[in-house]
């Protein structure tokens, strides 16, 4: 981090001219040690504090997941890893066409076997038996069809929240102009006053307007993104956000001419969700997603853990990185995700913190490349500012993107 940096560079320079045993009459200068263990102590104070803001945020997400359970456990439970899913339901790709007859005297059932839009494999739908846990069933269906990928229905959490209302809004800054490559959205349904495309639920009560997915459509808006469509996969669902929701919100996305996606949502590594984000690789589809919120210490985060997801993290208005910004296997960009502004779903302008409100602002910049014709990564680089040590690194990735934008 650049205190530490800074620290030690102080440190040597008083270090260099006390080494050098400068004295003069009637002064005593202090030792080197005595120059060097007040900093020291700094640094160990300064690395506690972050020791301890990471664990406080690994706590908070897991009483987070905690009060979802218990509030909801008719419909969400725990995997083997610890991880929430729809009760009761697990998803299974390349199973063959004999799924059904090897389901038969097993006790699972076959609610769907479909082939999601847009990206060309199935996916199958089971209902475990009843009284049989998630893990259970896993471990039953690992052995039951051998060659298959199999996975619970994993959710996956908005990753930023509104602050306060913003009183006072200075203009839309850092929008590139011109036409820009289709985006498409997977979050919450925007309010009626953020105008998009076209807008299509993937959970129940879907499309809802969310105060998270309107932030977010905003601000693709505000950096100058002009074809924007939104997958709801949250809706009115308390199992919103899951994994199936997310691929179908995908497929149908990438049908309807899409070129670029976000995603502001995190949680656990999911089998069909990585088929169905390489899959939209292969058909030229850049996917964008938010590192999370969690902290540092948190799991990596999915799906911008994926392998060619452009990865995503924030800083505030002194270009700081969050200190709640999360962690992915890789980094690409940082972007503004804080001291920004963006709508809620009643329209009202709000302050907005967090990793979800830097990515659009990373895919509309994408998109604005692609729709000048140009090579998209080549682009982003050569805007991007570099912060922290030199070149690429963990925390601002390779620099900052869209440093002036500030929402709307």
């Amino acid at each position: 981090m650049r205190i530490f940096s800074l620290i030690f560079a102080l440190a040597a320079m008083f270090a260099a001219p006390l080494a050098a045993q400068i004295s003069l009459p009637g002064v005593r200068l202090p030792g080197v040690g005595e120059v060097i263990q007040p900093l020291r102590e700094t640094v160990d104070r300064t690395a506690e504090a972050a020791r301890r803001e990471a664990d406080d945020l690994v706590r908070a997400r897991l009483r987070m997941i905690d009060r979802l359970v218990s509030r909801n456990r008719n419909i969400i439970e725990l995997d083997a890893r610890g991880e929430p899913a729809r009760r009761g339901e697990m998803l299974v790709m390349d199973a063959g066409p004999e799924l059904e007859k090897r389901l038969a005297r097993s006790g699972f059932a076959l609610i769907s076997r479909e082939r999601v839009e847009g990206l060309d494999f199935y996916v199958a739908r089971l209902r475990t038996p009843d009284g049989m846990t998630l893990t259970e069933a896993e471990v039953e269906l690992r052995g039951l069809l051998p060659q298959a990928e199999i996975s619970a229905d994993h959710l996956h959490f908005q990753s930023g929240t509104a602050e306060s209302p913003a009183l006072a809004i200075a203009s839309a800054a850092g929008s590139t102009h011109g036409k820009s490559a289709p985006v498409g959205m997977i979050d919450g349904a925007p309010g009626a006053v953020v105008p998009v495309a076209e807008t299509r639920g993937f959970a129940k009560g879907a499309p809802y307007p969310s105060n998270h997915g309107s932030a977010v459509a905003s601000l693709l808006a505000s950096a100058g993104a002009n074809e924007i469509r939104v997958a709801d996969v949250y809706g009115t669902d308390k199992a919103g956000g899951n994994a199936l929701a997310m691929v179908k919100g995908l497929g149908w996305l990438i049908a309807r001419g899409s070129k670029v996606v976000t995603i502001s949502l995190v949680g656990p590594r999911n089998a069909v969700l990585e088929r169905a984000i390489a899959a939209a690789q292969r058909k030229g589809v850049v996917v964008v997603a938010s590192v999370g919120n969690d902290g540092p210490a948190a799991p990596p985060a999915f799906p911008a853990s994926y392998d060619g997801v452009v990865a995503v993290t924030a800083v505030d208005g002194k270009r700081r990185a969050l200190i709640e910004a999360g962690r992915a296997l890789h980094l690409d960009y940082a972007a503004p995700g804080a001291d920004i502004r963006g709508l809620n779903a009643k329209g009202k302008r709000f302050r907005l913190r967090g990793t979800s409100f830097a990515t659009p602002l990373v895919a509309a910049r994408v998109a604005h490349a692609l729709g000048a014709g140009r090579n998209w990564r080549g682009a982003l680089d050569r805007e991007a500012e570099d912060l922290g040590r030199k070149g690429p690194d963990d925390v601002y990735g390779r620099g900052l993107v869209c440093g002036s934008c500030r929402g709307r």
